[in-house]
């Protein structure tokens, strides 16, 4: 993994991947890090905490057929406030505990304008470009309203995590959970609704 204007890293499959999981990462699979009373990325490998039923839930995904692809929004990039090496350290640590496919960064401000930062769906459709990737097969779950609205124009079926944010900004997510263990019952059809194919 390097941090780069599209930063990215990929493990090697060898087979074509049919669906995918997108998951934002921060609030989604690690902790959020509240700072002046809004939820931010850790900006130190010490301060990276899986969330409790992270692992198994991505565990099911697997054993599923579903391919993890995490898409990351990290401004601190072009901030200033967080290096690409303690960046990478982060991404790199996450793909191997929890064995992502692939990782998708955006390390822009929104005035870069870039095609990269959610809401924009471009992370999405580069990854679903390589790894060939159903997108109307797939799914994203993420926690703020950039990651409902970059999955709605991606063409998948979108999760919310409901982490308590007042910025939601009227998204209409296909289902709300309070964790990723919740939104993979629902993904794999173990709870009422679950739509998986």
């Amino acid at each position: 993994m390097r941090c780069g204007a599209n930063g990215q890293a990929t493990r090697k499959t060898g087979c074509s991947i049919r669906k995918a999981v997108f998951l934002d990462r921060d609030g989604v699979l690690n902790r959020a890090i509240m700072r002046q009373g809004k939820a931010t990325s850790p900006r130190t490998l010490a301060e990276v905490e899986i969330l409790a039923g992270v692992e198994p839930a991505c565990r099911k995904l697997r054993t599923a057929g579903f391919s993890l692809v995490v898409v990351t929004n990290q401004p601190e990039i072009a901030r200033g406030i967080q290096t690409c090496e303690t960046l990478d350290a982060i991404n790199h640590l996450l793909q191997t505990e929890l064995e992502i496919e692939s990782v998708r960064v955006c390390p822009h401000d929104d005035s870069d304008g870039c095609v990269c930062r959610k809401p924009k769906p471009g992370m999405l459709l580069e990854a679903a470009a390589e790894l060939h990737i159903d997108l109307g097969r797939s799914f994203l779950v993420g926690d703020r309203w950039r990651d409902v609205e970059a999955g709605q124009r991606a063409g998948c079926r979108t999760i919310l995590i409901d982490g308590g944010y007042e910025e939601l900004r009227g998204v209409c997510p296909d289902f709300t959970a309070k964790s990723l263990a919740e939104a993979v019952d629902w993904i794999l059809g173990e709870k009422t609704g679950g739509i998986a194919r």
